[in-house]
């Protein structure tokens, strides 16, 4: 990530800082699409040219933006209780409602290249909380990449299921046709699958479901 502009100079009526939470609003309230040099120049008074001093690209408009959201996540010094499972746990949780507060933030990990100093804290208090499994460095690395692509893939899943929750008998309609495909005789797995017992199908039930399966595989790698 490239530094601040310099100190030289009249000082401008607007900053990187400023910059980047105008693209994190704009990013809150319309999508990454609305995130435009043009939309983000208007937005805190500057013309379109004066920013690529701040940002020379969307790309590092974005980086900046993932951080600068990286800082509502909580980066003390060391894990919570010293139970990696129980700390790695709430580390996810953070992570769920940080995307869920900022909707566009799954997308905008993908294209990541750079980890700003927010970013880092968080990794740092991750690692710290991966300690006590015995992995080496590059698997609690990658431990954590998977934990991140696992919450960014279900959050980005999760705003679509809202979404689409809006349309009036969807759901109604998707339980119907599993029903019907499960009593055809020819989907007898399926049909196994849907007879058992019930499980809570909130999106924080599921989430914690999966995750727990997620951690204790971490659990059993080395």
């Amino acid at each position: 990530m490239s530094p601040a502009r310099s100190g030289k100079g009249r000082k401008p009526a607007f900053s990187r800082e400023a910059i980047t939470a105008a693209a994190v609003a704009l990013a809150d309230a319309e999508g990454l699409d609305a995130v435009t040099m043009r939309r983000v120049a208007a937005q805190v008074g500057a013309g379109v040219m004066s920013l690529y001093s701040y940002a020379p690209d969307k790309e590092t408009l974005l980086e900046l933006m993932v951080d600068h959201v990286s800082g509502e996540l909580p980066t003390t010094d060391a894990p919570a209780t010293g139970d990696w499972r129980a700390d790695l746990t709430a580390l996810a949780h953070d992570q769920r409602s940080l995307m869920l507060r900022h909707p566009w933030l799954p997308t905008a990990l993908s294209t990541r290249r750079v980890l700003g100093p927010n970013s880092l804290a968080f990794l740092e208090r991750a690692l710290a909380a991966l300690r006590p499994t015995g992995l080496d460095g590059a698997a609690k690395l990658e431990g954590f990449a998977q934990l991140t692509g696992f919450v960014a893939g279900y959050v980005a899943h999760e705003i679509a299921q809202a979404a689409g929750a809006r349309s009036p008998g969807r759901a109604a309609a998707e339980a119907a046709y599993l029903a019907a495909v499960a009593a055809d005789g020819h989907h007898p797995e399926l049909a196994e699958a849907l007879a058992a017992p019930g499980r809570s199908l909130t999106p924080e039930a599921l989430f914690a479901r999966f995750l727990n399966r997620l951690i204790d595989g971490l659990g059993s790698t080395g």
